[in-house]
């Protein structure tokens, strides 16, 4: 190449210093390409321009709203099944429903509905019911336990509680269910001791000569003729006289009368009252007025109508006062049932 050829060329490459006398040429690279100078060509736009500008966050922030829409989904299946015992119970306020393999198609059992016994029938049958001992040892022994005085005054009967030797009580709550029946009957407000004419008194020993002796006894015992004999053949208690000695006869005891509709409770308490109004000197009386509660001292063991009791005194030849005039009475266990 030419000196001269050479000259025009280096005049004429972009960046070389041009003199005066140079025509002006148009420089080969942008003002921005210049060395130390920031380019100022344009940007990619759309897509590939912001793969440009944010590089791999473009793919992070996606996927972290992902994830967090996952969490939430996840977090809110959790508490509903975490609350749905607590809607259960707070709608039906019961335990959780039954699972259906676990429902029975009905019940194995079914309850029977209450029909109360007709009164103006034959009554003095001994109901059904548990079994009881038919003959004991024929003598008894004394339930320990003594008592305050019970009653505001009037003459005082002292009392023991005696079980015959042979009975098991265990299977109706021992020994201790029968003394304590019996102590909370005689102490009732509506007993006998409230009336202000009798006051009570438990003992439990042979040396306090006692005034009355309480007896539970099995129904073979209960028909010896020395003590209740056996007249009247139903199951019955009775007070022996000769022996100071309240007989309750255990047949009853667990049976109750028919006419107390199953009522055995109560009709524990008439058995007692009753027996302790002989005692007290009283005798048997009929059902007063039609549909009234019975007095304690008719034969409701038999039935609180005055025909049946009438009719069953009168096979007997027993010479009580209560006359077939129609009447019949409601159960009652109690002498003053209307104290309070």
């Amino acid at each position: 190449m030419s000196d001269v050829t050479k000259s025009v060329q280096d005049r004429y490459r972009a960046g070389a210093r041009r003199t005066s006398a140079q025509p002006l040429a148009a420089s080969w690279r942008p003002d921005g390409d210049l060395p130390g100078r920031r380019s100022r060509r344009s940007r990619p736009t759309g897509v590939r321009g912001a793969l440009s500008t944010y590089g791999w966050r473009i793919y992070a922030v996606p996927l972290l709203v992902a994830l967090t829409v996952l969490v939430l989904i996840d977090t809110t299946r959790q508490d509903e099944t975490a609350a749905q015992p607590d809607q259960l119970s707070g709608v039906r306020n019961e335990e959780a429903a039954t699972p259906p393999e676990e429902r029975s198609e009905g019940p194995k059992p079914s309850e029977q509905p209450v029909v109360p016994p007709n009164l103006n029938i034959p009554t003095a049958e001994l109901p059904k019911g548990a079994a009881y001992v038919q003959k004991g040892q024929g003598t008894f022994a004394i339930v320990p336990g003594r008592g305050q005085r019970r009653g505001s005054g009037g003459e005082l009967f002292t009392y023991t509680i005696e079980i015959e030797r042979g009975i098991d009580l265990r299977p109706f709550g021992g020994n201790d269910s029968f003394a304590a029946l019996v102590d909370t009957t005689l102490a009732d407000p509506r007993g006998w001791a409230a009336s202000g004419q009798v006051s009570v008194q438990r003992v439990d020993s042979e040396a306090d000569n006692p005034d009355i002796r309480i007896t539970l006894a099995t129904p073979d015992t209960v028909h010896r003729p020395e003590f209740c004999g056996f007249s009247i053949r139903y199951e019955s208690s009775c007070w022996r006289r000769s022996e100071s000695r309240v007989f309750i006869n255990l047949a009853r005891w667990v049976r109750g009368a028919i006419a107390f509709g199953g009522d055995v409770g109560t009709y524990r308490s008439y058995a007692i009252n009753h027996e302790i109004g002989h005692a007290f000197g009283n005798g048997h009386v009929g059902c007063a007025k039609n549909g009234d509660l019975a007095p304690v001292m008719m034969q409701q063991s038999f039935g609180v109508s005055n025909n049946y009791v009438a009719q069953l005194n009168d096979q007997v030849g027993n010479d009580d006062p209560v006359q077939a005039d129609g009447k019949t009475c409601r159960y009652n266990a109690w002498p003053n049932p209307q104290a309070r």
